[in-house]
């Protein structure tokens, strides 16, 4: 059994703020070209869990733009952290255990924990654990938390929704592992940001720029995306991940916690009132946002619903870790996505302006096997 794994011997995050569980695999060469990597993937001979893609380090004009967008988003993102948090806390009670789906969940995770400590006294447990498209979630890792922790408590987090592939995956593992024999765990997942209307526990249905999504692992604890590979990974191990102590220069996890933290009392007395409209509406999901994937899909002649990738955090991921084909925009010159114009002008994606989008905006992935 893998032992979980803490900061500052994993991850640079402070070790009380969150526990890994999941299996140091730093010393292990798993990262492939990406065009190389996509056409395995594509063709089926790998999994996109099995290998990690070569990581995007940004130049100085784009890190320089994520600084903007932080600064000019922190109370925005402070707003959402403390409106979720608070529904959290209102809804579930206030001996929850946060567990993030890594890594995009983990840094939200983080602020969650933050928020409830300065704001309510409360010191949650935090954990991140690794869940797969297709895979299911880290069974060895629920094993963990159900021998430590009431599951009733548990309250899986995330980032944002795209099109709710990861919130469909999560309801379908829980109750995979259930019916396998383990503990039932709730599947309500809780996420800063709902533009695909995929969840009931959100901070906003905006579909706006969450500055972690700008970057890789030097936004997340230098903690490489989850690993799933039977040749590094054995039975009963939990997933694994990359360690990228060598970014530490370049690291910015810490300084995007601090950023949205020091806005907390500016959205102090905000919160309430946010809290008691999103209380007052019907937060039933409708999967809008699955449809609208499918339209494009449609129109533009794509083969499969995994290559379009919805909102403005999974646009940004395509363009960073995938091969993009396009990128479509509701508005061309939408504040929340100058660092996504930025990325495909770089990599000579072509945008589109598409004034009917359901999204701010959407990246296609290249079908290269075509």
């Amino acid at each position: 059994m893998t032992q979980p794994l803490n900061g500052p011997q994993f991850g640079s995050y402070a070790p009380d703020e969150v526990t890994w569980l999941l299996k140091d695999l730093s010393d292990y060469q798993l990262e492939a070209d990406i065009t190389y990597r996509e056409k395995r993937i594509q063709s089926g001979e790998a999994h996109y869990a099995e290998s990690l893609p070569i990581e995007f380090q940004p130049d100085a004009a784009y890190r320089e733009l994520f600084d903007t967008v932080l600064q000019t988003s922190a109370e925005r993102l402070a707003l959402a952290v403390g409106v979720v948090t608070e529904l959290v806390l209102r809804e579930r009670g206030h001996d929850v255990v946060l567990v993030s789906l890594a890594r995009a969940g983990t840094p939200i995770g983080v602020l969650m924990r933050r928020w409830a400590q300065a704001e309510r006294g409360l010191t949650l447990p935090h954990y991140a654990v690794s869940i797969v498209r297709d895979r299911g979630i880290d069974a060895a890792a629920l094993d963990y938390l159900a021998r430590h922790h009431d599951p009733s408590t548990i309250v899986f987090v995330d980032g944002w929704t795209g099109k709710g592939a990861i919130a469909k995956e999560l309801t379908a593992a829980l109750e995979e592992y259930r019916a396998a024999g383990g503990a039932s765990f709730n599947d309500d997942l809780a996420v800063l940001a709902d533009p695909g209307y995929c969840v009931t526990t959100y901070g906003t249905r905006d579909d706006f720029l969450i500055a972690s999504a700008c970057l890789n692992s030097t936004v997340s604890g230098l903690v490489s995306r989850t690993v799933l590979n039977d040749t590094v990974i054995g039975p009963g191990e939990f997933h694994g991940a990359k360690f990228y102590r060598e970014l530490a220069g370049d690291d910015v996890s810490n300084y995007l916690l601090d950023t949205v933290t020091a806005a907390f009392p500016a959205v102090r007395k905000q919160v309430p009132t946010e809290l008691a409209t999103l209380l007052a509406t019907d937060r039933t999901p409708t999967w809008a946002g699955w449809r609208s994937v499918e339209k494009v899909r449609a129109e533009y002649g794509i083969s499969t619903v995994n290559f379009v990738k919805p909102g403005v955090g999974e646009t940004t991921r395509v363009l960073l870790r995938r091969v993009p084909w396009r990128v479509l925009v509701r508005d061309a010159d939408a504040p929340e996505h100058a660092h996504i114009r930025m990325l495909a002008q770089a990599r000579g994606v072509p945008v589109d302006e598409v004034p009917d989008l359901a999204y701010s905006c959407m990246g296609l992935v290249k079908d290269i096997l075509e």
